[in-house]
C-alpha cells in the first residue's frame, strides 16, 4: 500500500500542500524541477523530504495525465 505523499494542514504552511511528513511544498519540487535543476539538487535542499515520495508523485501525477488525456 503506498503512504500518504501529500498532506494539507492549516496549522502547516498555512495549509500549502506538503510532502507528508515534511514543511515542504510540493510546489518547491516543480520550481526545481522548471527551473532545470534536478531531483537530487531538490532533495540535497530538501533532506526531510524522501526520494519514494518525490518519485510517488511524479508517477502518479503521470498517471492522472494519461488518463484525463484519453
Amino acid at each position: 500500500m503506498k503512504r500518504k505523499m501529500i498532506s494539507t494542514d492549516p496549522e502547516v504552511m498555512g495549509g500549502t500542500p506538503c510532502f507528508a511528513g515534511t514543511r515542504v511544498p510540493v510546489q518547491t519540487l516543480l520550481d526545481y524541477l522548471e527551473a532545470g535543476d534536478s531531483i537530487d539538487d531538490f532533495l540535497e535542499g530538501f533532506p526531510t523530504v524522501k526520494r519514494e515520495q518525490v518519485i510517488q508523485l511524479l508517477e502518479t501525477a503521470t498517471e492522472r495525465m494519461v488518463a484525463t488525456a484519453r
